[in-house]
Protein backbone atom coordinates (compact mmCIF):
# COMPACT_ATOMS: atom_id res chain seq x y z
CA UNK A 1 0.00 0.00 0.00
CA UNK A 2 1.38 3.34 -0.88
CA UNK A 3 2.20 6.11 1.59
CA UNK A 4 -0.75 8.94 1.41
CA UNK A 5 0.32 12.11 0.83
CA UNK A 6 -0.04 13.91 4.41
CA UNK A 7 -1.04 17.78 3.82
CA UNK A 8 -0.91 20.75 6.14
CA UNK A 9 -3.59 23.81 5.43
CA UNK A 10 -2.70 27.51 6.37
CA UNK A 11 -5.60 29.79 6.23
CA UNK A 12 -6.87 32.39 8.27
CA UNK A 13 -10.57 31.48 7.33
CA UNK A 14 -11.40 28.57 9.67
CA UNK A 15 -14.44 27.46 7.28
CA UNK A 16 -12.02 27.00 4.47
CA UNK A 17 -9.48 25.34 6.59
CA UNK A 18 -12.31 22.66 7.25
CA UNK A 19 -13.90 22.23 4.12
CA UNK A 20 -10.56 21.58 2.58
CA UNK A 21 -9.78 19.19 5.30
CA UNK A 22 -12.99 17.16 4.57
CA UNK A 23 -12.48 17.04 1.05
CA UNK A 24 -9.59 16.16 0.92
CA UNK A 25 -9.33 13.50 3.64
CA UNK A 26 -12.18 11.87 1.32
CA UNK A 27 -9.33 11.14 -1.38
CA UNK A 28 -7.70 7.28 -0.38
CA UNK A 29 -4.36 8.25 -1.03
CA UNK A 30 -4.34 11.89 0.86
CA UNK A 31 -4.21 12.43 4.64
CA UNK A 32 -4.47 16.04 6.54
CA UNK A 33 -1.98 16.21 9.11
CA UNK A 34 -2.90 19.88 10.54
CA UNK A 35 -4.88 23.37 10.24
CA UNK A 36 -2.96 26.53 10.75
CA UNK A 37 -4.78 29.91 11.12
CA UNK A 38 -1.55 31.71 9.75
CA UNK A 39 1.95 31.27 9.06
CA UNK A 40 3.57 31.06 12.26
CA UNK A 41 1.30 28.26 13.20
CA UNK A 42 2.01 26.59 10.40
CA UNK A 43 5.58 26.43 10.92
CA UNK A 44 4.93 25.33 15.09
CA UNK A 45 2.62 22.88 13.43
CA UNK A 46 5.58 21.54 11.33
CA UNK A 47 8.08 21.20 14.11
CA UNK A 48 5.99 19.34 16.52
CA UNK A 49 4.23 17.12 14.18
CA UNK A 50 4.81 13.28 15.56
CA UNK A 51 4.16 12.73 11.26
CA UNK A 52 7.21 14.57 10.32
CA UNK A 53 6.80 17.53 7.92
CA UNK A 54 3.75 17.65 5.17
CA UNK A 55 4.39 17.09 1.89
CA UNK A 56 2.72 19.38 0.40
CA UNK A 57 1.30 22.64 1.94
CA UNK A 58 -2.16 24.72 1.00
CA UNK A 59 -1.15 28.01 1.40
CA UNK A 60 -3.26 31.34 1.61
CA UNK A 61 -1.34 34.76 1.64
CA UNK A 62 -3.11 37.07 3.34
CA UNK A 63 -2.80 35.89 6.55
CA UNK A 64 -2.13 37.62 9.85
CA UNK A 65 0.92 37.79 12.31
CA UNK A 66 3.07 35.73 9.49
CA UNK A 67 1.72 35.64 5.64
CA UNK A 68 1.60 32.57 3.28
CA UNK A 69 4.73 34.88 1.50
CA UNK A 70 7.29 34.59 4.42
CA UNK A 71 5.45 31.30 5.87
CA UNK A 72 6.54 29.99 2.24
CA UNK A 73 10.22 31.12 2.53
CA UNK A 74 10.46 29.96 5.94
CA UNK A 75 9.06 26.45 4.78
CA UNK A 76 11.50 25.98 1.93
CA UNK A 77 14.43 27.54 4.08
CA UNK A 78 13.93 24.45 6.63
CA UNK A 79 12.29 21.59 4.72
CA UNK A 80 13.00 22.57 1.47
CA UNK A 81 11.16 19.19 0.46
CA UNK A 82 7.61 20.30 1.49
CA UNK A 83 5.49 20.89 -1.56
CA UNK A 84 3.67 24.50 -1.58
CA UNK A 85 0.63 25.35 -3.33
CA UNK A 86 -0.25 29.10 -3.10
CA UNK A 87 -4.57 29.00 -2.95
CA UNK A 88 -4.95 33.01 -4.04
CA UNK A 89 -7.18 35.16 -5.76
CA UNK A 90 -6.59 37.75 -8.59
CA UNK A 91 -6.12 40.34 -6.08
CA UNK A 92 -3.25 38.75 -5.02
CA UNK A 93 -0.60 38.82 -7.76
CA UNK A 94 2.12 40.21 -6.52
CA UNK A 95 1.95 38.35 -3.07
CA UNK A 96 1.81 35.22 -5.43
CA UNK A 97 4.73 36.46 -7.25
CA UNK A 98 7.15 36.65 -4.15
CA UNK A 99 5.81 33.17 -3.23
CA UNK A 100 6.62 31.39 -6.51
CA UNK A 101 10.62 33.30 -6.14
CA UNK A 102 10.59 31.84 -3.14
CA UNK A 103 9.90 28.19 -3.72
CA UNK A 104 6.36 27.31 -4.32
CA UNK A 105 5.63 24.90 -6.84
CA UNK A 106 2.06 25.76 -7.61
CA UNK A 107 -0.27 28.69 -7.62
CA UNK A 108 -4.31 28.05 -7.73
CA UNK A 109 -7.43 30.25 -7.23
CA UNK A 110 -9.25 29.72 -4.44
CA UNK A 111 -12.90 28.36 -5.96
CA UNK A 112 -11.14 25.54 -7.96
CA UNK A 113 -12.71 22.54 -8.31
CA UNK A 114 -11.70 19.58 -5.99
CA UNK A 115 -10.46 17.19 -8.50
CA UNK A 116 -8.31 19.89 -10.12
CA UNK A 117 -6.98 20.56 -6.31
CA UNK A 118 -6.38 16.46 -5.73
CA UNK A 119 -4.68 16.56 -9.40
CA UNK A 120 -2.41 19.14 -8.36
CA UNK A 121 -1.52 18.11 -4.92
CA UNK A 122 -0.69 14.90 -6.48
CA UNK A 123 1.40 16.34 -9.25
CA UNK A 124 3.16 18.66 -7.08
CA UNK A 125 3.82 15.77 -4.38
CA UNK A 126 5.54 13.95 -7.61
CA UNK A 127 7.82 16.69 -7.94
CA UNK A 128 5.83 18.84 -10.97
CA UNK A 129 4.44 22.81 -10.79
CA UNK A 130 0.97 23.44 -11.33
CA UNK A 131 -0.25 26.82 -12.09
CA UNK A 132 -4.36 26.97 -12.65
CA UNK A 133 -4.23 26.90 -16.72
CA UNK A 134 -7.01 29.97 -16.73
CA UNK A 135 -4.73 32.43 -15.28
CA UNK A 136 -1.41 31.44 -17.20
CA UNK A 137 -1.30 34.32 -19.30
CA UNK A 138 -1.86 36.79 -16.43
CA UNK A 139 0.97 35.20 -14.35
CA UNK A 140 3.05 35.51 -17.08
CA UNK A 141 1.60 39.13 -17.66
CA UNK A 142 2.69 39.88 -13.92
CA UNK A 143 5.96 38.41 -14.22
CA UNK A 144 6.90 40.49 -17.05
CA UNK A 145 5.81 43.73 -15.39
CA UNK A 146 7.90 42.89 -12.46
CA UNK A 147 10.68 41.39 -15.00
CA UNK A 148 12.72 44.94 -13.54
CA UNK A 149 12.08 45.10 -10.06
CA UNK A 150 14.07 44.50 -7.33
CA UNK A 151 12.79 40.89 -7.50
CA UNK A 152 13.73 39.94 -11.05
CA UNK A 153 16.80 37.44 -11.99
CA UNK A 154 19.66 38.67 -11.50
CA UNK A 155 22.70 38.81 -14.19
CA UNK A 156 24.35 36.26 -12.44
CA UNK A 157 21.32 34.05 -12.53
CA UNK A 158 20.68 34.72 -16.28
CA UNK A 159 24.17 34.25 -17.14
CA UNK A 160 24.06 30.38 -17.76
CA UNK A 161 21.77 31.47 -20.79
CA UNK A 162 24.29 30.64 -23.42
CA UNK A 163 24.65 26.86 -21.85
CA UNK A 164 21.11 25.84 -23.49
CA UNK A 165 21.02 24.02 -26.53
CA UNK A 166 18.54 25.54 -29.13
CA UNK A 167 15.84 22.77 -28.46
CA UNK A 168 16.18 23.35 -24.35
CA UNK A 169 16.03 27.23 -25.23
CA UNK A 170 12.59 26.39 -27.07
CA UNK A 171 11.75 23.94 -24.63
CA UNK A 172 12.47 27.24 -21.81
CA UNK A 173 10.59 29.41 -24.39
CA UNK A 174 7.44 27.30 -24.18
CA UNK A 175 7.09 26.67 -21.01
CA UNK A 176 7.80 30.69 -20.16
CA UNK A 177 4.37 30.61 -22.22
CA UNK A 178 2.16 28.27 -19.79
CA UNK A 179 2.45 25.54 -22.23
CA UNK A 180 2.64 21.87 -21.13
CA UNK A 181 4.77 18.95 -21.93
CA UNK A 182 2.51 17.40 -24.07
CA UNK A 183 1.51 20.87 -25.82
CA UNK A 184 5.41 21.87 -26.01
CA UNK A 185 5.76 18.44 -27.78
CA UNK A 186 2.92 18.99 -30.34
CA UNK A 187 4.59 22.53 -31.22
CA UNK A 188 7.93 21.29 -31.58
CA UNK A 189 7.12 17.66 -33.20
CA UNK A 190 8.96 15.87 -30.54
CA UNK A 191 7.98 12.68 -28.34
CA UNK A 192 6.86 13.62 -24.82
CA UNK A 193 10.27 12.02 -23.67
CA UNK A 194 12.48 14.00 -25.91
CA UNK A 195 10.74 17.10 -24.13
CA UNK A 196 10.86 15.59 -20.58
CA UNK A 197 14.13 15.34 -21.24
CA UNK A 198 14.95 18.35 -22.87
CA UNK A 199 13.29 19.98 -19.59
CA UNK A 200 15.07 18.30 -17.07
CA UNK A 201 18.70 19.41 -18.94
CA UNK A 202 17.43 22.71 -18.92
CA UNK A 203 16.45 22.63 -15.28
CA UNK A 204 20.06 21.19 -14.64
CA UNK A 205 22.10 23.38 -16.87
CA UNK A 206 20.46 26.84 -14.60
CA UNK A 207 20.27 25.35 -11.41
CA UNK A 208 16.56 25.67 -11.00
CA UNK A 209 14.42 23.51 -9.22
CA UNK A 210 11.46 23.05 -11.26
CA UNK A 211 9.08 23.81 -14.36
CA UNK A 212 7.68 26.89 -12.43
CA UNK A 213 11.11 28.46 -11.51
CA UNK A 214 11.94 27.76 -15.71
CA UNK A 215 8.57 29.61 -16.37
CA UNK A 216 9.51 32.77 -14.14
CA UNK A 217 13.29 32.39 -15.41
CA UNK A 218 12.13 32.47 -18.77
CA UNK A 219 9.90 35.16 -18.69
CA UNK A 220 12.14 37.27 -16.70
CA UNK A 221 14.88 37.19 -18.75
CA UNK A 222 12.72 38.20 -21.97
CA UNK A 223 13.28 34.17 -23.26
CA UNK A 224 9.65 33.89 -23.38
CA UNK A 225 9.05 37.00 -25.32
CA UNK A 226 11.75 36.00 -28.26
CA UNK A 227 10.40 35.38 -31.66
CA UNK A 228 9.95 31.55 -31.38
CA UNK A 229 13.11 28.93 -32.72
CA UNK A 230 15.21 32.31 -32.37
CA UNK A 231 18.30 32.96 -30.71
CA UNK A 232 18.54 33.59 -26.90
Amino acid sequence: MMDKIKIMIADDQELIRDSLSIVLNANADMEVTGLAGNGRELLGLIEKSRKGAPDVVLMDVRMPELDGVEATHAVKERWPQVRIIILTTFDDDEYVFNALKYGASGYLLKGVSVPELSKAIRTVAQGGAMINPGIVTKVVKFFNQMAQSSLATTPEDTAGADVLGHTERNIALLVGRGLSNKEIAARLSLSDGTVRNGLSSALSKLNLRDRTQLAIWAVQTGVAGRPFGGPL
